[in-house]
């Protein structure tokens, strides 16, 4: 029998949105495989997450996050860059403010407590679909607006606008929102490489505020979710043009062990 591999990982979740982090600046003596990483966020089988992280070296900036969807595959994930911040400042490689490497590039964060302001790229650019819109804020979003989110299937509509041919390849996130009172929305999204809906999705969060601002929203703009509250901050140039953009939301640490690999 071969020796039993252990691998400590930490748990984390931005308004409800989970993930695995793994400190892996050191000489880690494993590789995890595609099916090692959806076995590790399967929710009855594994540790249960909606993606898994590895924290690296950097030789420029304070760290690399390198960021998997349940499934294996990879993107951005705005949820789960703040919680990498908050991680990267627990086990110390940080102090309030950090410059870091994720998927897309470069960003900036900044924690004040649980709360991380994390640095977005610019948007230039919102693709109309009839009454909907198509933005990429590090993923690819479709908004959605509706009247009301709990009339909606969200698991349902979200995977037939996901697989329709025109997305198909590489798919698309999918986001319905709802405006409310007080500059305030409500989003729920499915997520693609999650395959299901999920508490939140920070990428989305985003793509909707930015929308909004078509329908007179001001930046700030205060996002619910079904797993807690976000808010968008930017500057608007033109009609679709979008600079400073900022997520601002919790990282909280659920807890840490480590399991047999």
């Amino acid at each position: 029998m071969g020796k039993k591999m252990y691998l400590p990982f930490y748990k984390y979740q931005g308004t409800g949105n989970d993930f695995i982090l793994i400190d892996y600046r050191k000489n880690v003596p494993y590789n995890l495989s595609q099916t090692d990483i959806q076995q590790l966020c399967h929710r009855q089988q594994g540790i249960g997450a909606d993606g898994l992280m590895y924290l690296q070296n950097h030789q420029k900036y304070d760290f690399e996050m390198v960021y998997y969807n349940r499934d294996g595959s990879q993107s951005l994930c705005g949820n789960g860059s703040r919680c990498a911040v908050h991680f990267a400042h627990h086990i110390g490689i940080i102090g309030q403010t950090t410059n870091f490497v994720t998927t897309d590039g470069l960003h900036k964060a900044a924690i004040q407590g649980n709360m991380v302001h994390l640095g977005m790229y610019d948007v230039a650019g919102l693709q109309t679909i009839d009454n909907d819109f198509l933005v990429d804020t590090g993923s690819p979003h479709y908004i959605k607006f509706v009247n009301d989110i709990a009339q909606v299937d969200v698991a349902k509509e979200g995977r037939a606008i996901r697989y329709n041919p025109m997305f198909q390849k590489a798919g698309v996130n999918v986001s319905f929102v709802k405006v409310n009172q007080n500059n305030t929305l409500f989003v729920s999204t499915y997520e693609r490489g999650v395959e299901a809906e999920t508490l939140s999705c920070g990428t989305g969060v985003t793509a909707a505020a930015l929308v909004a601002s078509s329908k007179g929203l001001k930046s700030p703009i205060t996002v619910s979710t079904q797993g807690g509250t976000l808010q968008v901050s930017f500057l608007q140039k033109g009609k679709n043009t979008f600079t400073n953009i900022t997520l601002i939301g919790p990282a909280v640490k659920v807890f840490e062990g480590k399991i047999e690999i």
